[in-house]
């Protein structure tokens, strides 16, 4: 008998737009032929399933379960696809380990360290992980520009340090553009975080690893047309992304080590995408760990797979049969 897989979408940030998106390719990835699938959106005021005929059904908060025809459908396992709240920041999983649902992303602990990026770079470079030097903000604390600058300089990251997707983020020149560019970030969480700039070759790498197996993929290079790798450089076509990244083998293979380091110290669990910097010095900085990646056909996750030359239905049915077993 198949089991009920929900794919579960939504959330309560302005990153629903990109959930909806990767709930759409975990969708198309996912074996067919093994698993019956329906998404599942979750939303502070409506939580339902979307039966095959696109109509809506209720879910049970109680035990996440949901009504087809005259059957009591309940999920046997969960793939968590919310970009923000409550999704990536442990808020679900700990509804699904209440429930006692498998689910596919990190514990509750790992998944609300990783989504503050303050406290989760801070925490990595404790273990010797290069991380550029920031200062966090929350609501209603000074922001004095002078400060921020005699700290870190000009240019600036300015992003929400609860947030993703570059919702709120803005790259800062000038002490005039600080305090609106902090007020932007502070609309799309409770945080900012204030990051020195690094110049230097974007890449990004994906790894995940299951019981007996670690699998890291090929890197890639990120080339934006933007001023920086903004929501319209990520999702509407202003960038460049390259897989395999235009780099060493030596330096790929460092940030692949690192990248599989960082996943056990964090006990990270199912798809992790990790995002770095690679200076003029040829040393890789730490930008921030992605727990939920995007998973649309065109994101980095399912391109990084297709170089690896593995085959993405593989690759979910390992993350899933993982947490069933």
């Amino acid at each position: 008998m198949k089991k009920n897989i929900a794919i579960v979408a939504g959330g309560d940030s302005s990153e629903i737009v990109v959930s909806l998106k990767s709930a759409e390719g975990i969708y198309s990835f996912i074996d067919k032929d093994r698993y019956s699938l329906y998404i599942a959106i979750v939303k502070r005021d409506e939580w339902y399933a979307i039966l095959p005929g696109g109509e809506k059904a209720a879910i049970d908060k109680n035990d996440f379960s949901f009504a087809e025809g005259q059957a009591v459908k309940r999920f046997d396992f969960a793939y968590i696809t919310i970009h923000g709240t409550p999704g990536e920041n442990g808020l679900l999983q700990g509804y699904f380990e209440l429930t006692g649902i498998p689910y596919s992303t990190c514990d509750v602990l790992a998944s609300a360290l990783t989504f503050n990026k303050f406290t989760c770079n801070n925490y990595l470079r404790s273990f010797g992980v290069r991380v550029a030097d920031s200062i966090r903000l929350r609501k209603g604390e000074p922001a004095g520009a002078d400060e921020i600058i005699s700290r870190l300089g000009l240019p600036v990251f300015v992003k929400p340090n609860d947030g993703g997707s570059s919702f709120g983020a803005a790259k800062v020149k000038e002490a005039c553009q600080l305090r609106p560019a902090i007020e932007k970030a502070l609309s799309e969480g409770k945080e900012a975080i204030i990051e020195r700039f690094i110049a230097g070759t974007e890449v990004t790498c994906g790894c995940y690893k299951v019981k007996g197996k670690e699998v890291v993929f090929p890197l890639t290079e990120v080339v934006t047309k933007n001023e920086f790798f903004d929501f319209d450089a990520k999702y509407n076509g202003a960038s460049d992304e390259i897989t395999p990244a235009r780099i060493s083998a030596t330096v790929a293979e460092e940030i692949q080590k690192e990248t599989l380091r960082i996943y056990d110290i964090l006990g990270a669990k199912g798809l992790i995408r990790v995002d770095y910097i690679i200076p003029a010095d040829g040393e890789p900085v730490l930008l921030e760990v992605n727990t939920t990646p995007g998973m649309t056909s065109a994101s980095f996750i399912p391109q990084q797979v297709r170089a690896a030359g593995l085959d993405i239905k593989n690759v979910m049915t390992d993350i899933i049969e993982n947490e069933l077993k």
